[in-house]
């Protein structure tokens, strides 16, 4: 085991380095934060050393970097590091960030100053939108458990392309499966749920396709704003619905 002031100066060489990337591109923090998957505030503690950097943040940078994840955190010293780390992801793999759950009817309050790195798997890059940012989302509660052809079960898990990054090729139509972000209280508090569209010319329908009669559509006129001030946005594509069997 590195003893503490080793592992220091490996977390202040791999700050350094991700920070000359970063300058090297002309990149702002916001702007990289993005790239990565972090929020502001997780990147810059990255870039200035506050925070250190586990596995799966050295897999991020390195992949994005084109080089290792020892080399990140070891320089030449690369060989020391474990047979975990020295897993790297193919170039075809694109980290995605887990969100967060959907489930239709539940409003959470928006934290605004959470740092906690979320969660990432790795998925192929879409073939059809390989520059979307990808995100994924778990599924929670029946709200869509009676979508065809394929239903959508608690517990799966959506991988998607963020909708303002497609929006300008992707016509909104009948039968499209989304991820609806529906906010209030100015903002404060939001529901994530996943939805299917039925297109009119006044208006759109987010059906939640449930066998269970207390969910209802979301009915959005076309100036987007409900009358109680609550706000409708699309925020996700929905690309394909994964689980994995547990024994």
């Amino acid at each position: 085991m590195l003893k503490d002031t080793e592992k220091r100066e490996r977390e202040e060489r791999a700050a350094r380095l991700v920070k000359a990337r970063k300058d090297a591109g002309h990149t702002s923090a916001v702007a990289a934060a993005r790239k990565f998957g972090w929020n502001e505030n997780s990147y810059k503690a990255h870039e200035s050393g506050r925070n250190g950097f586990g596995i799966a943040d050295a897999r991020v940078y390195a992949d994005a970097f084109r080089t290792t994840p020892e080399w990140l955190n070891f320089g030449e010293r690369g060989s020391v590091v474990s047979s975990e780390l020295r897993r790297v992801p193919s170039e075809r793999l694109q980290p995605v960030v887990v969100n967060g759950k959907v489930a239709a009817g539940l409003f959470r309050e928006v934290d605004g100053f959470d740092q906690s790195a979320p969660e990432r798997i790795w998925e192929e890059a879409d073939p059809e939108f390989p520059d979307a940012r990808r995100m994924a989302f778990d599924v929670e509660g029946d709200s869509v458990n009676a979508l065809k052809p394929r239903p959508i079960f608690p517990g799966d898990r959506l991988i998607c392309v963020s909708f303002e990054d497609v929006a300008d090729r992707v016509r909104v139509r009948d039968g499209m499966v989304v991820v609806v972000e529906r906010t209030r209280d100015g903002g404060h508090t939001r529901e994530w749920s996943v939805k299917q569209i039925e297109l009119y010319e006044d208006r759109i329908e987010f059906h939640p396709r449930s066998t269970n009669p207390t969910f209802k559509p979301i009915v959005v006129e076309r100036d987007a704003q409900a009358d109680d001030g609550t706000r409708i946005e699309i925020i996700a594509l929905v690309r394909s619905v994964k689980n994995t069997i547990t024994y």
